[in-house]
């Protein structure tokens, strides 16, 4: 029987049982949802599948903008053939991205059980701000994710895809590479846009002050396209597009940190 903790002062078992609890809602709040995205196979691999597409959104939205400034620019087609080399690895890779996916889609329900969980310990006053965290950490995480998903993934595809150290080589990639890179730049990204989150902290901490921020503005955007070089392949356009929303990230942390170091 599951034990109440909101109002218990609990021995160590006593935790351990609550955690086990909250452990096992979480399997299966996200293994129910795994089941429902495994089974409509059609629609959730269009989604997976429509960044390694020419016709995608984001080229057009690009052309878009380009040809509104007056920029006659179009993306040339191409085509990036996906294989399964393994007898088993289509089936593998459906029931593992099928499982991701619904822990992506119970994240909501995990972060208010890891509240649930920590809120005992924590004075009214905290609880109000760790909502506010907790909330703002899972926008942030899935602006990460969408900015992945419509801009560096289908880009960072279409030049690795693409890439040819000679004429009479051809890639064809394979649904495993496709999907381990899919996910690592996902979750890459959701992590890279915590940093409002971690200025905050190390504001609240001393260790960080928004004039030393403003200081290094010009070293710190120097650095942001480094990384923003590291994580992109060499293309100016995705440089640039990873750029500006790191870059939006540093000013709204100077603002974070100033808010912190008024507040403690």
């Amino acid at each position: 029987m599951e034990t109440d903790i909101s109002n218990t002062v609990l021995p160590f078992s006593g935790h351990l049982e609550v955690l086990r609890w909250m452990l096992f809602r979480i399997i299966a709040i996200a293994s129910t949802l795994g089941i429902v995205i495994f089974c409509f196979k059609n629609f959730t691999w269009e989604l997976l599948l429509a960044p390694s597409e020419y016709t995608f959104c984001t080229y057009k939205s690009i052309e878009s903008i380009l040809s509104a400034i007056g920029v006659d620019f179009h993306f040339a087609p191409f085509k990036v053939d996906l294989i399964a080399t393994d007898l088993s690895s289509q089936f593998m890779t459906h029931i593992t991205t099928s499982l991701y996916l619904g822990l992506l889609g119970a994240s909501p329900y995990v972060m208010f059980e890891l509240f649930r969980f920590i809120s005992p310990a924590l004075y009214e006053t905290e609880k109000k701000y760790s909502v506010q965290i907790v909330f703002i950490v899972y926008i942030l995480f899935m602006l990460g994710i969408l900015m992945s998903y419509y801009v560096l993934f289908p880009i960072s595809f279409r030049f690795l895809g693409t890439y040819s150290v000679a004429e009479k080589i051809h890639s064809t990639i394979t649904i495993d590479s496709y999907i381990s890179t899919f996910t690592t730049l996902t979750l890459l990204m959701g992590v890279v846009f915590q940093l409002p989150i971690v200025s905050f902290f190390l504001g609240k901490m001393g260790l960080l002050t928004s004039k030393i921020l403003r200081k290094y503005r010009k070293h710190s955007l120097i650095i942001i396209m480094l990384v923003a070089a590291i994580i992109t392949p060499p293309d100016l356009i995705t440089l640039i597009l990873v750029t500006i929303p790191l870059y939006l990230l540093y000013e709204v942390s100077i603002w974070v940190v100033g808010f912190s170091n008024l507040h403690n």
